[in-house]
């Protein structure tokens, strides 16, 4: 028995073993024009085994550099565009760095960090303490999707201030307000499928 476990290990697995097979059949012939024909044939074969390809604009150009691929990139032929080298499809990409700076609050994220960075760097001005103002109400928000658990201004007021290495006060006379006592809050992707909120969702859609 002729087991694929046995065979010579595919290199593009999404166009089959029967291209493979094909293109080391053209890499055998002797005549370079008979072996660039035979060549574009294989590749139309190859787009239709992989039609999903054809979404990208220069599809042509990469049906051609996967055939190389198969190849073995040694595919001595006249093709439409230049031949891609072996380094071009080692090569790793660049190494995208994380932030090393640890989170402070995990409830609020780096996202409200950066946001208190630069209020905290703005002149004092009323657009700053509106700034502020909206700042600690997203922020109760956050705090309560996470601890679910009613929060005093102050305890957010104290978080800015400790976020921001006192850099940012909140001024005297700025206050959140009281929360509607039918507000709700729940973490992303949380009681999906479920009564309650998910309902009262779908009842005001209905409505709009």
């Amino acid at each position: 028995m002729d087991y694929n476990t046995q065979r010579e290990k595919l290199v593009l697995p999404e166009y089959g073993r029967h291209v493979q097979k094909m293109i080391e059949q053209v890499k055998a012939i002797e005549d370079k024009e008979k072996r660039s024909e035979q060549m574009r044939a294989v590749v139309q074969v190859m787009g239709l085994l992989n039609p999903q390809i054809r979404e990208f604009n220069d599809y042509k150009h990469k049906l051609w550099d996967h055939a190389q691929v198969i190849g073995g990139f040694d595919l001595d032929i006249d093709a439409p565009y230049p031949a891609p080298t072996q380094q071009q499809f080692e090569e790793k990409p660049d190494v995208i760095r994380l932030p090393e700076k640890p989170i402070k609050a995990a409830c609020y994220g780096r996202n409200i960090e950066n946001m208190i960075a630069l209020i905290a760097d703005r002149e004092d001005d009323e657009v700053k303490k509106e700034m502020i103002r909206v700042l600690a109400l997203y922020m109760r928000q956050q705090y309560l999707i996470w601890n679910k658990d009613n929060v005093a201004e102050e305890t957010i007021f104290a978080d800015i201030e400790r976020l921001s290495d006192g850099k940012l006060k909140v001024p005297e006379d700025v206050h959140l307000g009281a929360i509607a006592q039918n507000a709700s809050f729940s973490r992303p992707g949380i009681g999906v499928g479920q009564g309650g909120n998910n309902k009262k969702n779908r009842n005001w859609k209905r409505k709009k």
